[in-house]
C-alpha cells in the first residue's frame, strides 16, 4: 500500500483480481488503448487486430482504463520505490494480462515486484523481447513470448524465454491450452511444467 505524501494519499499500483479463465490470480495490467505498440498492432493482421483487452476496455471493463493507465505511468517512469511495491497474495500472478510493456523500466519494475513476492509464481507475457533482453529474471518468473502471428506455431521460445504462446483459428492436435482455469493447469507459469510450446484456439467473438 502506498504511503501518504504531504498529507495527501498517493495512488499506487492497482493489483487486479482476475476473473474467467484467470480466476484466482492477481495481475498487474496496463492500458492497451493508449499503448503505442498495441495501437500499431491493431492495424496489422496479427492476433492484436481482435484484441480481447481492447474490447473489454471499451466495453465491460471501461472502469479499468484509468487505473491501468496510472499503472503504466508509474511502472514506466522510473524505479519503483520499495514502499510502493505491492504484495501479491495468490500462488500464481500475471504480468500484463492486459496491455504491453512500455519500455525497459516497465519490465525492470515488474521483475522487482516478483523479487519482492517470492512465494508467488508469475507468468510474464510480452511480444517485445527487446525490453527484457539481458535482464536477470528471478526464479519465480516464467517469461512467455506471445507470438503475434496467428496460425503459425513457433516450435520453440525465443532466446531468453521459457515458453511461447501461440494462437490458431482451427482445431489442431497441437492445441494444449483448453478450458481449464490457469490456477489448475499452471502450464504457462512453471518453467518446467508441461510443454514450452503452448497453443490455444482463438475464441470467435460474435
Amino acid at each position: 500500500m502506498s504511503l501518504p505524501i504531504a498529507g495527501k494519499p498517493r495512488k499506487g499500483l492497482l493489483v487486479s483480481k482476475m476473473t474467467g479463465k484467470l480466476d484466482g490470480l492477481q495481475a498487474i495490467n496496463t492500458n492497451s488503448l493508449t499503448n503505442v505498440f498495441c495501437q500499431a498492432m491493431r492495424k496489422t493482421s496479427a492476433i492484436c487486430k481482435d484484441c480481447y483487452s481492447w474490447a473489454m476496455l471499451t466495453g465491460s471493463r471501461k472502469n479499468c482504463a484509468e487505473p491501468w493507465e496510472r499503472n503504466g505511468g508509474i511502472l514506466s517512469s522510473g524505479p519503483l520505490p520499495a514502499r510502493d511495491i505491492p504484495r501479491i497474495d495468490t500462488v500464481l500472478g500475471r504480468f500484463q494480462a492486459h496491455g504491453e510493456l512500455i519500455n525497459r523500466q516497465h519490465a525492470a519494475n515488474l521483475l522487482e515486484i516478483a523479487r519482492s513476492n517470492p512465494d508467488t509464481r508469475f507468468g510474464f507475457w510480452t511480444k517485445l523481447p527487446g525490453f527484457v533482453r539481458g535482464m536477470e529474471i528471478p526464479e519465480n518468473v516464467t517469461l512467455v513470448y506471445s507470438n503475434p502471428i496467428v496460425d503459425r506455431i513457433m516450435q520453440q521460445p525465443p532466446k531468453g524465454f521459457h515458453k511461447v504462446f501461440n494462437c490458431v483459428t482451427d482445431d489442431r492436435p497441437e492445441i494444449n491450452c483448453g478450458p481449464l482455469k490457469c490456477r489448475d493447469c499452471k502450464m504457462c507459469y512453471g518453467r518446467t511444467t508441461g510443454s514450452a510450446v503452448i497453443v490455444e484456439k482463438v475464441k470467435v467473438r460474435t
